[in-house]
């Protein structure tokens, strides 16, 4: 140790020697250095190379690099030091460290540029996309592999066509811009995922034990060409959302020798080129917290050594940020691993850039306090940074945030995604995975997740990465109006509202703003008949809105079909000291749902479920409800009934056999003072049984 020490300090003096000779010339253009696999980095500053110690250790580094490995020159751009005025208003994240990953999955930049596609930086000039999300923020680079994307022929399967070259090419410029590359090996020949893990073709026919072996030599070849491409890897991916399965294999010994595999050829070439590579097992559907225990405690079980759980999480498909946080506590402190957000997204517009369909677009994908705009983007990246932080998660990878259209909407691009497997699948991926890209082959569907737009220019929400610690002060601005949507009973008068729900870019600011609305758009609606309507008003500051009406027949009975565990508007009266009726749960019983009122006991029953009205509209109204069941006496008293506060009226009805549901109805009832009861009573004999379900009332005139 001691001798070590000692030439570390002479290899130390060396160093400060060549550095004072380069700070000596005084160059003040954006600094670069070489990087070989401790890369050196500087800031993108006017400042002199410094000669701090980390400097120091990582150029002592350089020195005792593998011969083979290609020299890369680095620069890299310094986070904010304080808040900065943006066109996006952001929180800041109190104590996240420079080191939480800020990743960006970025494997289909080069077949949209081959395609054509060009990226602008913020100034609207051409420029290296890498060197854009570098200034981002952005400090760490995922890029996909897949063993071999193409067909007989050469015809790549779309979806970027990431080998091997294309991830050395790409991971070569993300170095190039001081950021780190996560390789995420699908060890799949196209995309791998819950739903398809199939074997590389090359694989095909081999045994479980076989495939571990190919798997093992992929592994370690490939990666030894990327690093000795100059690439600075950090983070090995062995396999890509594994859930059910990993190349073709799904008995779960077989896909742990497989991750054994992996894992001993990323810990060999490690060793070998004096790397940290980090290794993750990536999994999804985190919202199932219960199955993902299982999955951390069988990768215990079969000692698989790896050192990070990767997670996808979308916000859209997999729960709430406490959920997630939920299952990152548990995988950290039950089974000592590390956590990553492997996969995360959200869209800044609902329009499709490239023709193709988008895989989120509409109303129901969205986030509830998160719209399809650039400041929503922005915010729910934001939240979910300051989620995972919060509970030590290393960091979040973006998907795809550069995968924009190619070509216009209008067009037809086929011929170019076909060409340069610049969308989401190609025709020539059919033969190998029939059951999805031979049936939906086509364009980009997620583009309109990205952090650019359409024409390659980044947006505001890019920027993200760059103010998690500081945050941004932004004019107040509003961002979203919710969407507003009335339903309106047939026969009755429209109300809009005077004023409605704004969120802002600065979500602490809650307010309701007044709204004008168009009287001649509301009064052109007929309300005697059903229909869905639009109509339009405006802010006081001239802000579009939009009121959506459906004129339906309504329901006012309240949890109509009991589908709701809040039955307290249900009033249960019974005759006895034991009440024969229950909510049952068997959907075979149900008129609709899960859910029906039901009966049965030993003895005589006499019962009654009712629901109580106070504030109806006057008018004519409508009972109907529905009732199974059998073994009734011909004695027995079935009646549907609603009272008013000047009479009773009454449906007699009898239930003869399971599932022959009959309908009781009262069409005349007269509600002249908004008071109306009404329910189901029954006195019927020992052991009959039955249930009864969905309760609807409608006004149907005035």
């Amino acid at each position: 140790m001691k001798r070590y020490h000692t030439k570390l300090l002479a290899l130390c003096i060396s160093a400060s020697l060549v550095l004072a000779a380069l700070a000596g010339c005084g160059s003040k253009n954006t600094t670069s250095t070489k990087a070989p696999q401790s890369t050196v980095t500087t800031e993108a500053t006017t400042e002199n190379v410094s000669t701090e110690p980390p400097l120091l250790e990582a150029t002592v580094t350089n020195a005792a690099s593998t011969p083979n490995v290609e020299q890369i020159d680095v620069t890299t751009f310094p986070l904010p030091d304080a808040s900065e005025e943006s066109s996006i208003y952001l929180e800041p994240i109190a104590g996240i460290s420079d080191d939480f990953i800020r990743g960006m999955d970025a494997s289909a930049v080069l077949a949209n540029e081959n395609s054509g596609v060009t990226y602008y930086n913020y100034d609207g000039e051409e420029q290296d996309v890498f060197m854009t999300l570098a200034q981002s923020g952005v400090n760490y680079i995922r890029l996909r592999v897949w063993n071999d994307p193409y067909d007989e022929n050469g015809n790549g399967y779309g979806g970027g066509n990431n080998d091997v070259p294309t991830a050395i090419e790409l991971g070569k410029r993300a170095t190039k811009y001081g950021m780190k590359v996560c390789i995420d090996f699908h060890y799949s020949d196209f995309w791998a995922d819950p739903k398809r893990q199939h074997a590389p073709k090359a694989w095909e026919g081999m045994s479980a034990d076989e495939k571990c072996n190919a798997l093992y030599d992929f592994t370690k070849e490939s990666l030894s060409e990327i690093l000795d491409a100059g690439v600075d890897v950090g983070m090995v991916q062995i396999g890509n959302e594994i859930n059910n399965g990993m190349s073709g294999e799904t008995l779960l010994p077989s896909v742990m020798n497989l991750l054994s595999s992996g894992s001993r050829a990323v810990r060999e070439i490690s060793e070998t080129y004096g790397k940290d590579i980090q290794i993750a097992v990536h999994y999804t559907d985190i919202n199932e917290a219960d199955k993902i225990d299982r999955i951390a405690m069988n990768l215990l079980n079969f000692g698989v050594d790896y050192d990070i759980f990767a997670m996808s999480y979308y916000p859209f498909w997999h729960g709430t940020p406490e959920n997630m946080q939920t299952v990152a506590k548990n995988i950290q402190e039950k089974y000592g691993k590390k956590v990553v957000i492997a996969e995360t997204s959200y869209c800044y517009t609902s329009e499709d850039g490239d023709g193709c369909g988008n895989s989120i677009s509409g109303k129901e994908d969205l986030v509830e306090g998160y719209a399809a705009t650039v400041q929503s983007q922005a915010t729910i990246i934001r939240d979910i940074c300051a989620a995972a932080n919060e509970v030590g998660v290393l960091g979040i990878f973006y998907w795809e945030g550069t995968w924009i259209p190619v070509g216009e909407a209008t067009a037809n691009n086929s011929p170019i995604w076909e060409k340069y497997g610049s969308g989401w699948a190609s025709s020539f991926a059919g033969h190998y995975d029939p059951d999805d890209a031979g049936l939906y082959y086509g364009g980009c569907s997620w583009d309109n997740q990205a952090m650019f737009d359409f024409n390659g220019y980044p947006l505001a929400s890019l920027n993200v990465f760059k103010y998690l610690e500081h945050g941004t002060t932004a004019p107040l601005a509003i961002d979203f109006i919710p969407e507003l949507y009335l339903s309106c009973n047939v026969g009755s008068k429209i109300i809009l509202p005077e004023t409605i729900d704004v969120i802002y870019n600065d979500r602490s600011a809650k307010e309701q703003a007044t709204v004008t609305w168009d009287d001649a758009q509301l009064t052109a609606i007929d309300t005697t008949i059903g229909g869905t309507y639009e109509v339009t008003g405006a802010l006081d500051d001239g802000t579009a809105v939009t009121c959506h009406i459906d004129v339906i027949m309504m329901n006012f009975v309240q949890n109509p079909s009991f589908e709701d565990s809040d039955t307290s508007m249900w009033n249960i009266t019974y005759a006895g000291e034991k009440n024969p009726t229950d909510f049952q749960k068997k959907t075979a019983d149900a008129h609709s749902g899960d859910v029906a009122y039901h009966f049965w006991s030993e003895s005589n029953m006499e019962f009654a479920i009712e629901q109580e009205f106070t504030d109806l509209e006057p008018g004519t109204y409508q009972l109907i409800a529905y009732a199974q069941g059998g073994d009734m006496s011909t004695d027995s008293i079935l009646e549907l009934y609603a009272i008013t506060n000047d009479k009773e009226q009454t449906a007699s009805f009898m239930v003869n056999g399971y599932a022959n549901w009959q309908e009781p109805t009262i069409s005349e009832i007269k509600v002249t003072n908004g008071t109306l009861t009404i329910g189901v009573r029954m006195r019927c004999n020992a052991k009959s049984w039955g249930t009864v379900d969905d309760f609807t009332l409608n006004r149907i005139s005035d």
